[in-house]
This record gives C-alpha cells, structure tokens and sequence, in this order.
C-alpha cells in the first residue's frame, strides 16, 4: 500500500455531546450517538443525538430525538451496528451499580426514519448470550448481527453469537481465541468477521488479527510486530471499522487506551493518538500520515464509524476520554488524500 495520508476535520464540539463509553452508528449522511457517561459509572441520558455530516459547521447540525417511554434506559459500555436505515443494539451498563442490564437476549431496533426504537426479542428458547458491557457488534450489512466478547457482572467474555434480525433467533459460534477481554473491536469485511485488542484484566492486547469465517465457522490468527513501527501498539476501548481507501478493502483502528489508570473506571490511563490502516489483501499494516495542525487529541473509550462523504469513506469519531480525564464533547471526520 503507498503512503497513506490524510486530514482531520472537526466538525462539532458541544456539551450536549460531552461523554465516553457511548454508541455512534452512520446511517445515511447522518451520525447518531446514544449512551454514555460524563461522570464515572453514571449513565448520562437516553436521547438519540444526531450529528449531520452532509453540512458544514454550523448551529443546526446537531439535533436530538429525545427519550421517551419506549427508549432504551440510559446505559454506558453498549455497542451499536447498523444496516439499510436501522441500528442495533445490545445491552450495556446501566446505574451506578454498573450491572449489565438483563433485556432477556433483546436487541434494540432503533429505526432512523421514524425516531422510533422497538426491542426485538428472541422467539425460540435456544440459549441466548448474557447480558454485558463493553461487546463490540458488528453487521454483514444484510441481516445478520454479530455479537463479541465484553464483560458480564463478574469477569470477562470471549463468546461469538448471531442474531438473525428477520428470524430474530441467536445462534452461538465458535469462541474467539482466549484470552477472553473487554473493550475488543470487531468489524465485518470481505464476508469474514475481523477481532482486535482488548483488555484482559491484567494487559491491554495486542499483535494479532484474529479472523472469523462464517463458512467454516472458524477463527485463524494473523501476527503483527505491535512496535508502534510495523504495527498498531497493544491497547483497548479503541475502536475498528471497514471501509475502501482507493478502491482497497481495509481496515482502521485508531486511538485506545494503551495503559490502564490504577483507579480503574474512575480514572485515565495512557491514551493513544495514532491511526493505523490494515491492507486485508496484502495482510500489511501502515500507519497513517495526519497533514495539518489540527487533530484530536488521544483518547480511548470513543466511538466511530465510516461515511461516505465528498466521494470517499471517511472516518467519524465522537468523544471519548482524554488523559485529563475529561470527557470530550467534539465530532471529526477523517479524510484521506488520494
């Protein structure tokens, strides 16, 4: 792969925005953001925040469907995917508890014509996954909803289900490889499911790509040198998403948390500012060259996805923890120079 550069631009910084360990999903031109903190372990609210990445900076570019009856209850560590115009999601941390909330294996359906969110509830008896926080999801962007890993009321998790969003039926696969973790990233490419990072308890991961096939219902392991030279560092609670750069299928992780705070969720660890590009056909890792003097600072426990903008995937990251351990409350996108 040449050299990759590009540009960030930021698009928004508000209050209302400020949080971290949130979803965000891009359906559209537009980015909706749920959940999250601003103070630790205390969800923040439940409105739908959407973010229109179509204008430029302006007053009206942001907009909140506001919580009602039929929303989901705040919660923090929850994970969005989408597909067509609906996003998915899967339980999360609600309270100052910190317990996962028990849906009973509900999906929540979040319908963006309509602002309308609809929980779909498994119709068989078969086993369901437990109830969690800090999972990843994923789509195959037809009708298949991949659910990864995270943390239940005790421990960690490194389990794989399916949810067929129109048979509404979960079907448990194979086991990612161990150790199981929270804060991994997943993200579905080329017809296979792609596994990275994560926390263990004990060390952030890192130096392999780990790589679900749905035809064999299997994983294979891909090592990398994670030196911050031919590859990503080891870190957790960063993000990973797929997306076409010139005409490439690649993958892009980018920022994370690369050392644990010794308070634990009350406090910032080491956080990273770096973004690294994947080239799935040549199995080689780049790092991306950021033009400008305007970025995002480091930070994990963010949220991203990709959208198509100015004829290209670009990449959309909102808030986050900084190393201050201040909650961010900006939106960027990132645009490669082609």
């Amino acid at each position: 792969m040449a050299k990759l550069v590009a540009e960030w631009q930021k698009l928004i910084a508000t209050e209302t925005l400020q949080r971290s360990s949130h979803a965000l999903a891009v359906v559209g031109s537009s980015a909706f953001i749920f959940g999250g903190e601003l103070r630790p372990r205390e969800p923040r609210d439940n409105h739908v925040h959407v973010v229109d990445l179509s204008s430029e900076i302006s007053d009206n570019q942001l907009s909140i469907v506001s919580a009602t009856t039929n929303f989901p209850s705040p919660r923090v560590g929850t994970a969005f995917t989408s597909f067509r115009e609906k996003i998915y999601m899967f339980s999360g941390r609600g309270g100052i508890a910190m317990i996962p909330i028990d849906e009973r294996g509900g999906l929540w359906e979040f319908n963006t014509t309509t602002s309308t969110w609809s929980l779909l509830t498994p119709i068989d008896t078969s086993p369901q996954p437990s109830a969690r926080s800090y999972h990843c999801l994923a789509s195959d962007g037809v009708d298949r909803v991949y659910l990864h890993a995270g943390c239940p009321e005790s421990g960690r998790l490194s389990d794989l289900w399916l949810f067929s969003v129109s048979k509404r039926v979960w079907t448990q696969l194979e086991s990612a490889p161990d150790p199981p973790r929270g804060g991994a990233s997943i993200a579905f490419s080329g017809g296979r499911l792609y596994r990275m990072h994560g926390f263990d308890g004990k060390i952030e991961q890192g130096g392999i790509l780990d790589v679900y096939s749905p035809d064999t219902n299997s994983w294979t392991s891909h090592a990398y040198l994670p030196d911050g030279v031919s590859g990503p560092t080891p870190r957790s609670v960063s993000a990973l998403v797929a997306l076409s750069i010139g005409g490439r299928p690649s993958l892009m992780t980018l920022f994370g948390e690369q050392d644990p705070s010794s308070l634990g969720h009350a406090g910032a660890g080491k956080m990273s500012d770096d973004q690294w590009v994947y080239d799935i056909a040549d199995q080689r890792w780049s790092q991306v060259e950021i033009q400008g003097d305007v970025k995002p600072v480091a930070r994990g426990w963010l949220a991203a996805d990709v959208v198509s903008r100015s004829g290209s995937q670009q990449v959309v990251v909102s808030g986050g923890l900084g190393e201050s351990n201040v909650r961010l409350d900006d939106v960027w996108v990132l645009n490669f120079y082609l």
